[in-house]
């Protein structure tokens, strides 16, 4: 599948970006926290995952990206099944005990919102946290159609995303 088609689409909703502050209203809003490991090699080893694509194939999707990273404006086109669920990162966050990056839908996505994903490594107690946070609404038709069903989509998803980046840290295997 060539992602560059998606490369002028637009994004299917209103508020890029808005992962960074109060989220909007009119979307379904979820807010998730794990810790998936201890130490700056698991904090690494979480951060490359997530940045690589690496959780999106960990929870049993097929990613295609213009970008070998998450960088801003990198297009990932992933794909369950038959169903192409396209995305370009909004932001990406780079500090030195924070790594993550946000993506919001593009035409086409079976929703509309962002997402926004990061690891926190925390020195003085050397959790590391994988963090989730979204807001979404039905994108197509069939989506709308799910109904709830949907949002237990979503929570199924981000389970996956935690245990592949847990899986991810050394401290796992």
């Amino acid at each position: 599948m060539d992602v560059s088609k998606y490369r002028t689409a637009s994004f299917n909703y209103a508020d890029a970006g808005a992962t960074k502050g109060k989220f909007p209203s009119g979307y379904h809003h979820l807010t998730r926290s794990r810790t998936i490991g201890s130490g700056l090699e698991d904090f690494e080893a979480a951060a490359d995952a997530l940045m690589q694509w690496d959780m999106h194939r960990g929870a049993g999707l097929k990613v295609r990206s213009d970008a070998a990273t998450a960088v801003p404006d990198a297009v990932v086109v992933l794909t369950l099944g038959p169903i192409r669920i396209p995305c370009r990162v909004v932001y990406v966050i780079d500090e030195a005990n924070r790594q993550g990056f946000a993506y919001g839908t593009l035409d086409g996505h079976p929703e509309a919102g962002e997402e926004l994903f990061h690891i926190d490594y925390s020195p003085t107690d050397e959790t590391v946290t994988a963090h989730i946070s979204a807001f979404s609404r039905p994108g197509r038709w069939y989506t709308r159609l799910a109904g709830p069903v949907g949002r237990r989509g979503q929570a199924l998803a981000t389970d996956r995303y935690f245990a592949a980046l847990e899986k991810a840290c050394p401290s796992a295997r």
